[in-house]
């Protein structure tokens, strides 16, 4: 038995299991550099950022069907490198389902610079949007998540070939910057989500200010709607005094830089906060799809706004190419406004940062996981699903044997399910904790003298466990990402989710002078 599966300072019969495997399994330490504190506080600044277009971007190609013209766009794109992606992974996404992760990139490098209002070259994401569209391709939901929320980022790949620690209780929005590179590093904030959510994100778009912009002139401007006159000083709350008027109460159309100063807004509207500015995101997504759709597209605006679409966007190489962003967005031609949803992931203050409330927030990425809607009821027509395999039970059975159980990973309540799992086999399961360590990405079963018989039955419901001989009498179950990852049994269905996460769901149809903001 090797030093890296021996287990210190835990009660008797449970040990926990010790920090001596890499980030990505291969037994070896790196340097890494050194990471900012997560508690450390970002000095505020007075432009805030935000996507807002992708899902438009990617819709805007499908009416490209001249092969020359979205074949001439595809120079326009840019990828960013698969390699830094976890190689420990939820599985597939089932079925037709997809999920859209979306990220707006506030890089000051560029031509962002003339819209940025600051110097800062590191590329960061003010705002990530999870867009689930479900098997049917007729409902979609897009889930904002806060940049402030304290989340645990998991290793991701620096510039220099390294892998980063893990971090916990970290601002989600500090993925993104890891590495402090002006093209950021949305890899890492995909690993974020997909550990965060227990959901495989199938394709990542990044947009940023300068196409933004350009994509809403190409557009004729996106109706908006504000509750009350706004200022310079709404703007720039150092101002002393309170300026021009900026945009009058009311309904209107903004492009170009006033759309981003309409999307940057936080003050003079309700509560003044992130969180509350990103009721106005969600709206004017809707605004600016539904302003798609409405505008059409004839031969003279169809080049400018496919050009700004495109010239606007880093995606995952799945989707490098503009053909391949035809067929994407061809996929989602039928999903009407009134079955696009948004809403943000269930919330609370922490102080001055979020905390994601459980297990609401759980319950939502398992509604999503199980392809139903917001209500609870699921999608039809379906498709057959691509499950990954579970393991067959008929002929396991624990009677008799005794299994301690630890959590080896981040994932919250994996204990728990394998506890469940073992005991509906009949297993006996002693107790369960969380290793001292959480980075294991293979399963382990540890056995003492003379139960090796007994391990091998446990591993027959964990087909990708390690076993390991163990001084004493006991057998140790430490759970390790594969396991997250993988459906051992059906699920039961997730908790209905409670009024107040269904209640502040906005169709894209909604009237754009609704709901704008908390407070």
């Amino acid at each position: 038995m090797t030093a890296e599966h021996q287990i210190h300072n835990a009660p008797a019969q449970r040990p926990t299991v010790p920090d001596r495997t890499s980030p990505q399994g291969r037994g070896q330490r790196r340097k890494r550099p050194a990471q900012p504190s997560a508690s450390r506080r970002r000095r505020p600044r007075s432009r805030k950022k935000l996507f807002l277009a992708a899902t438009a971007a990617v819709i805007v190609l499908a009416v490209a069907a001249g092969g020359a013209v979205y074949l001439r766009l595809s120079g326009n794109i840019n990828t960013f490198d698969g390699k830094g992606l976890s190689h420990h992974r939820p599985q597939e996404t089932p079925g037709d389902a997809q999920n859209i992760l979306l990220i707006g990139s506030d890089s000051r490098s560029g031509d962002n610079a003339k819209l940025g209002g600051g110097k800062d070259p590191v590329g960061r994401s003010d705002t990530t949007i999870l867009l689930h569209v479900y098997a049917d391709h007729r409902h979609a939901v897009g889930v904002s998540i806060p940049r402030d929320s304290l989340v645990d980022i998991p290793p991701c790949l620096l510039p220099d070939g390294t892998w980063s620690q893990p971090r916990t209780n970290a601002m989600f929005n500090s993925a993104f910057t890891l590495g402090s590179t002006a093209a950021g590093n949305p890899a890492c904030t995909q690993n974020t989500v997909e550990a965060l959510t227990g959901l495989r994100v199938d394709h990542t778009v990044i947009v940023n200010f300068a196409g933004f912009a350009a994509m809403t002139e190409a557009v004729g401007g996106v109706p908006v709607c504000l509750p009350k006159d706004i200022h310079q000083k709404d703007l720039n709350p150092n101002r002393l005094t309170q300026g021009n008027l900026v945009y009058r109460k009311g309904e209107q159309k903004v492009s170009g830089r006033a759309a981003l100063d309409y999307v940057r807004l936080r003050h003079g509207i309700g509560d003044g906060s992130d969180i509350g500015r990103t009721k106005r995101q969600q709206a004017f997504i809707s605004s600016l799809i539904g302003q798609v759709k409405k505008e059409g597209f004839s031969p003279t605006t169809l080049l400018p706004l496919a050009n700004a679409a495109t010239k606007s966007l880093t995606v995952d190489p799945g989707l490098d190419s503009a053909g391949k962003l035809l067929s994407f967005a061809m996929s989602l031609k039928n999903i009407d406004l009134a079955d696009i949803q948004f809403l943000t992931v269930p919330w609370q203050y922490s102080g001055a940062r979020i905390a994601l409330v459980h297990p609401d927030a759980d319950n939502l990425w398992t509604t999503l996981k199980e392809d139903r809607t917001l209500d609870g009821k699921p999608t039809e027509p379906r498709t057959e699903q691509k499950a990954a395999p579970a393991p067959t039970t008929s002929t396991v059975s624990g009677a008799g044997i005794t299994v301690a159980v630890y959590n080896g990973t981040t994932t919250r309540g994996l204990a728990a399910r394998a506890t469940d799992f073992l005991r509906a086999q009949q297993f006996t399961v002693s107790g369960t904790a969380t290793a001292s360590t959480q980075n294991h990405t293979t399963t382990v079963i540890e056995y003492g003298t003379g139960l090796k018989t007994q391990a091998q039955t446990v591993a027959a419901l964990f087909p990708h466990a390690q076993l390991h001989p163990i001084p004493g009498n006991q057998i140790n179950l430490i759970t390790g990402q594969d396991y997250a990852n993988t459906t051992t049994t059906s699920p039961a269905p997730a908790a209905s989710l409670p009024s107040t996460v269904t209640a502040q769901a906005r169709p894209a149809n909604r009237s754009i002078c609704s709901d704008l903001s908390y407070g």
